[in-house]
């Protein structure tokens, strides 16, 4: 969807046969289009070059330029830079694409410096990352550090964070040719209500002035704006599902596993998890049981077919056969890959986490594998505490799910656990949840009803994957139309009529609801300020499934894991010249 806004919006915009042009983009917009296409895409679009706004590059004036950049100063002064004077213009002409809305002090800048070589100069209200086909981020992890800081709180940094993430999620909605109504959960904090007022204004703006746009009234899309804290157990549980497993486990950093495919001493290599990978889309996310059952299946298939395969298969045996036999090589790599990704995960799983999994378990259910309630839970949490296997992060996310279980705990109780464990240079990793909403010390003043949930002990589960995150009984209850109006209010003065369930009147004729029925129908877009979790974007997809008169859309201001989100959570309450926040936003 965001290729074909940008083939329209862009390079359909400034198409003329024959003539190739070079493009230059910045950070934000590099990460843009490596999201959504190929270098042959470009290619195909008469794009020659790819340049960095940012460096400095030999000039080429005969050819034409695309600049496809953010509203930012430093995004601005790379291209006036390229044009200083007429004789010295790096390109024959530019045309201009901000990804939102610039300010006018940066356009009457770009105005006054080179507008004779500017031929175009457009907004393309694209300023988000399409992570996955259900799954969106703004990429502003410092969002966290700015809405959550208690030294920030009430300063022009919060509110300028808010007015660029509002901006971001109008650019999500126009591309999705939504107008949402806007929802926000009241609780913990407010910052779920500022931020959908901000949303719903820019919203009203937006389609007001957009002369284009068809959608003048609300449609039957619906935005839900939550903050991080309504469910802190997600994000700190172990989970098993391939993907969210192999995120938490694995050093993944940029998307990129790194791995030695024939055997130790082979060479590493690399492998980007994306979804041209169809295998991945496959397995990624089934139970790690159930993908150790299948990827050798799958290569047994291919090798079989080949009759190449002879007693055991090993990751060896195969190496050698993609040696002796390149023309089948492509078709096995795949499932290589994704062998050493669940043969690793098992390692670690195997020598530590199967016995952490039992425990944060039953504290995150309050129940154990029989159904039965936990009725004690420190005495849950003492043997993962004096295994001496288990790092600290494992023991801090094991306390948190304890405090988690039991509403906070005292003081008294909190020392000793932190001092007993030795981790006082990390207590703020427990501590700093206060300033997320989540009860840490428990007090009457602050003493919250427990989240009723769904029964669930009907659905299949695996012993040690009972938990569900909560953001799919909010999933379900929006799309039927159950969620309480005091939990979560409108931010719309005149709500729309929500039919997320797409259930029809019986006079009328029933259609078939095929997976392609969703791209045209009703939509649920959920935000979640300061990150989402691997099972939190999984859920999407299988109440997506599970309705498919409804798609599910999913985003935040950035992706965490558990390590990253407890080292966030440490620096939370630092002053903010020791945090390193930048100072740039893009508004």
């Amino acid at each position: 969807m965001v290729w074909h806004r940008l083939k329209s919006s862009v390079f359909d915009d400034c198409r003329k046969e024959e003539e190739w042009k070079i493009i230059l983009l910045d950070d934000f917009t590099t990460k843009l289009l490596s999201l959504c296409c190929k270098m042959t895409d470009l290619l195909a679009e008469g794009i020659t070059v790819v340049e960095n706004v940012y460096k400095n590059r030999e000039p080429v004036p005969h050819m034409k330029a695309i600049y496809l950049i953010t509203p930012t100063k430093k995004s601005i002064d790379g291209l006036i830079n390229d044009f200083m004077s007429k004789s010295s213009s790096k390109y024959k002409a530019a045309y201009v694409y901000f990804t939102d809305y610039c300010p006018d002090n940066l356009f009457n800048k770009m105005k006054s410096s080179c507008s004779k070589a500017i031929r175009r100069c457009k907004e393309i209200n694209i300023s988000f990352f399409p992570y996955e086909s259900q799954v969106f981020t703004l990429d502003v992890p410092d969002a966290f550090y700015c809405c959550y800081s208690p030294t920030l709180e009430k300063t022009s940094d919060k509110d300028a964070m808010m007015e660029t993430v509002a901006q971001q999620i109008v650019t999500l909605c126009a591309t999705l040719k939504a107008n949402p109504g806007v929802r926000y959960r009241s609780k913990p904090l407010d910052n779920a209500s500022k931020l959908g007022q901000l949303v719903e204004e820019k919203l009203e703006n937006y389609y007001k002035n957009d002369e284009e746009s068809q959608i003048k009234d609300k449609n039957n899309s619906l935005l839900l704006i939550i903050d991080r804290g309504f469910d802190p157990v997600s994000t700190v549980l172990h989970e098993l599902t391939f993907q969210a497993m192999a995120y938490d486990l694995l050093p993944i950093e940029n998307d990129t596993y790194k791995y030695k495919a024939d055997g130790p001493s082979g060479k590493e290599r690399e492998a980007i998890l994306e979804e041209e990978d169809e295998l991945w889309v496959k397995i990624r996310h089934k139970h790690i049981a159930d993908v150790l059952e299948e990827i050798p299946k799958l290569l047994k298939e291919v090798s079989t077919k080949r009759k190449a395969t002879e007693g055991k298969l090993s990751l060896s045996n195969l190496a050698h056969l993609m040696k002796k036999m390149p023309h089948f090589r492509k078709q096995i790599t795949k499932q290589v890959v994704h062998l050493n990704i669940a043969e690793d995960c098992m390692s670690k799983f195997k020598s530590n986490i199967e016995k952490l999994c039992k425990t944060e378990q039953d504290l995150a259910l309050g129940t154990d594998v029989e159904g039965q309630k936990v009725k004690d839970s420190m005495r849950v949490l003492l043997p993962v505490l004096l295994n001496k296997n288990h790092d600290k992060y494992d023991k801090i996310r094991a306390i948190l799910l304890y405090i988690f279980s039991t509403n906070g705990t005292t003081q008294e109780n909190l020392d000793k656990l932190i001092q007993n464990v030795q981790i006082e240079s990390d207590s703020d990793m427990i501590k700093n949840w206060q300033y997320l909403g989540v009860p840490i010390i428990f007090s009457s003043a602050t003493q919250q009803r427990k989240q009723s949930r769904k029964d669930r002990s009907s659905e299949e589960t695996f012993q040690l994957s009972r938990w569900t995150p909560v953001i799919k009984d909010v999933m379900e209850d929006a799309i039927e139309n159950k969620l309480d109006s005091k939990e979560w209010p409108y931010c719309s003065r005149c709500p729309p009529a929500w039919n997320g369930s797409g259930v029809v009147s019986v006079r009328q004729k029933t259609k078939t609801n095929q997976p392609d029925d969703r791209k045209s129908g009703s939509k649920l877009i959920i935000f979640i300020i300061g990150g989402i979790t691997y099972s939190e974007m999984r859920c999407a997809y299988e109440v997506s499934q599970a309705c498919k008169s409804c798609e599910v859309i999913i985003g935040s201001t950035h992706i965490l894991t558990p390590k990253r989100l407890l080292d966030d959570i440490k620096k939370v309450n630092k002053p903010k010249d020791i945090v390193c926040i930048k100072d740039e936003t893009r508004l």
